[in-house]
């Protein structure tokens, strides 16, 4: 059976070169799910949403990867928990859960708790993963956070001292570790599968996890059921941050490390501060710009410098 999983440093140039260019499209993919999940209440459910959405994306999967079924198969069968515990790291809570955090928590909060993802990640891969950081690389985790918090914010540094806590903001911190736990236990869970094959594996796994839930929210009485712009939020998340967004940071994990691949999560407010003066007519400001330069240089040190990671 193929595989993409080599060891450490045996990648090329070239490859780590695609790599590189390819991990600025994750978060531009990951901004169409924001937008649908602005437009989500009132049409379809959080967890209703995430189900349909995994489960358009593993259906899409499994053709994909129609060549290592038998692998994807054998690896459920070998490791259920790996996939479950995966499943639900990445599908359920950074999934179901965000759509809940967006009902009662505003935006600012929102992408400021997220924003620790990195941060955990990169700390994740020194103390537990072996990955060695560069100073560089630090200096490069501190000029996106700052520059992270100056969109967040809008440039208005007082705006900090007004953030208030809300139940949605323990869904989205639930969100925000669980997203950092994903990322580091693909890398400690090394499998044989190629990329997407891997990624089908755990679709699956995340679909036998919302499943129930979807059930449960199916059955309420103030559910609004499924509409064709429901189904149409489902299509779209699926294919786009589903399928598109998780292969290429899954792939790009396993050429360039864990914490430098995590870094990507700095542009989301960036990229979707774009989308949305294109697609929702938002006012584009200057604390967008300064704040993008220092999230792009920092980014851009930490993915450049490259880490020392333990075989």
């Amino acid at each position: 059976m193929a595989s993409d999983v080599k060891p450490s440093g045996s990648w090329t140039a070239q490859q780590k070169q695609r790599a590189f260019w390819i991990l600025w499209l994750i978060p531009l993919l990951w901004s169409t799910n924001l937008l649908a999940a602005r437009m989500a209440p009132g049409l379809v459910s959080p967890h209703v949403l995430a189900f349909g959405r995994w489960l358009i994306a593993a259906v899409v999967l499994t053709y994909l990867s129609r060549a290592h079924v038998r692998g994807i198969w054998m690896a459920l069968c070998e490791h259920p928990g790996r996939y479950l515990i995966l499943g639900a790291c990445g599908m359920w809570i950074c999934g179901a859960w965000v759509y809940l955090a967006g009902e009662s928590t505003s935006a600012m909060n929102l992408s400021l708790i997220y924003s620790t993802s990195p941060v955990m990640i990169a700390v994740g891969s020194v103390w537990w993963l072996g990955e060695r950081m560069r100073w560089p690389q630090v200096l490069g985790v501190l000029a996106a956070l700052v520059g992270l918090l100056h969109v967040i914010v809008k440039g208005q540094w007082g705006a900090l001292a007004s953030v208030t806590f809300v139940p949605g903001d323990l869904w989205v911190s639930a969100a925000a570790v669980s997203w950092a736990a994903f990322a580091l236990l693909q890398k400690r869970w090394q499998s044989p599968l190629p990329a997407i094959a891997q990624l089908t594996a755990m679709a699956w796994g995340g679909v036998v996890v919302l499943a129930p839930f979807s059930v449960w929210e199916l059955s309420l009485e103030q559910n609004p059921g499924l509409a064709w712009e429901g189904l149409g939020l489902m299509l779209v998340t699926g294919l786009l941050p589903g399928v598109g967004a998780y292969w290429i940071y899954s792939w790009t994990q396993r050429v360039l490390g864990a914490s430098r691949v995590g870094m990507t999560l700095y542009l989301a407010p960036l990229y979707t501060a774009v989308v949305a003066w294109l697609v929702l007519a938002e006012p584009l400001g200057w604390h967008h710009v300064w704040g993008g330069a220092l999230i792009l240089s920092g980014v851009a040190l930490v993915t450049r410098t490259g880490t020392n990671e333990s075989g």
